[in-house]
C-alpha cells in the first residue's frame, strides 16, 4: 500500500512539474484592456511595446490591445499624463483574456512660468536678427553617407569630426561593445511602426532607455562620440535619436572590421 501510495504522489508531481514546464512556453497573440486607476474608464491610443521581443501597439476605443508576447516577456506602457507602467506577462493572461492593466494618473506640481515675449518690430531685417538661432551645423565628408554635427564657432568642430573618421572605434568601443544584444535590437525597433509612432512623439528618452536597457547618459555619449551637436541631443525627438545611434553604430560596426 505504501509503494503504491509513493508512486501515486510521484506522478502527481511529475504531472504538475511537466504542466509547469509546458506552462513557462506559452506563447502567441496576448490580448488585455487597460483602463484608468481611479475610474476603471477604458484609455485610447496608450503605446504598448514588449521590451523582449521589441513589438508595440496601441489600445483601441474601448482600451483593448492585442500583441504578440511569451510567459514572462515584459509590456512596457505609456501614455501621456500617466505613469508608465511595466507588466510581466503570466500564464493566466494567456488563460483568461479579461486582464485588465490599471495606470495611474500623474500629479503635476505647477511653477510659476514668466513668459518672455520676442519684441518683434514689425520690420523682416530687424526682427530677423534679433530672433535666436539654431547654431547646430553638420559637415560632410565626401565618400561618407553621414553627415556630422558640431556647434558654432567650436574650435575643435572639425578636429572632432576628422577623429571620429579617422579613429571611430577607439570612441565608441567602450560604448557599443559592453551593449551588443541592446544594440541588436536598433534594427527590429526601427522596423516596427507602433514603436517608430511612439518614438515620434516623445522627447523624454524614457522608452528608448527602456528598450535599448540604457542609462540617459550613456545614450548622450553615444550621440556626443558621434560628433552630434548639444542642440540636437536636446531638441531631437526619440525616433530622431533612435534613428541616430542606429546610424552611428551600424558606421561603427564597418570601420570596426576594419
Amino acid at each position: 500500500m505504501r509503494r503504491i501510495l509513493l508512486t501515486l504522489f510521484s506522478l502527481i508531481a511529475w504531472s504538475c512539474f511537466a504542466q509547469n514546464d509546458d506552462d513557462s512556453s506559452v506563447q502567441g497573440e496576448l490580448t488585455a484592456t487597460v483602463v484608468n486607476a481611479q475610474s476603471d474608464f477604458p484609455l485610447e491610443s496608450v503605446h504598448v511595446i514588449n521590451l523582449n521581443q521589441v513589438k508595440g501597439t496601441i489600445t483601441d476605443q474601448k482600451g483593448r490591445f492585442t500583441i504578440q508576447a511569451a510567459v514572462n516577456d515584459t509590456l512596457y506602457l505609456s501614455y501621456l499624463g500617466f505613469k508608465t507602467q511595466k507588466v510581466r506577462v503570466t500564464n493566466d493572461m494567456f488563460r483568461f483574456q479579461d486582464t485588465k492593466i490599471a495606470l495611474t494618473e500623474l500629479a503635476y506640481a505647477l511653477e510659476e512660468v514668466i513668459v518672455k515675449p520676442y519684441q518683434l518690430t514689425g520690420y523682416l531685417e530687424i526682427d530677423v536678427k534679433n530672433l535666436p538661432v539654431n547654431n547646430a551645423y553638420q559637415y560632410s565628408i565626401s565618400g561618407l553617407n553621414t553627415s556630422y554635427e558640431a556647434g558654432n564657432k567650436s574650435p575643435s568642430a572639425v578636429t572632432k569630426v576628422l577623429g571620429a573618421i579617422l579613429n571611430p572605434a577607439d570612441l565608441l568601443r567602450n560604448l557599443f561593445g559592453k551593449k551588443p544584444r541592446q544594440m541588436r535590437k536598433l534594427r527590429q525597433m526601427k522596423e516596427d511602426d507602433g514603436i517608430r509612432d511612439l518614438l515620434a512623439s516623445k522627447f523624454d528618452r524614457e522608452t528608448l532607455t527602456e528598450l535599448l536597457q540604457l542609462e540617459k547618459v550613456d545614450i548622450e555619449d553615444i550621440l556626443n562620440n558621434c560628433n552630434y551637436s548639444k542642440s540636437f541631443i536636446n531638441t531631437a525627438n526619440d525616433l530622431q535619436i533612435l534613428d541616430a545611434i542606429s546610424s552611428c553604430y551600424e558606421e561603427y560596426k564597418v570601420l570596426n572590421r576594419k
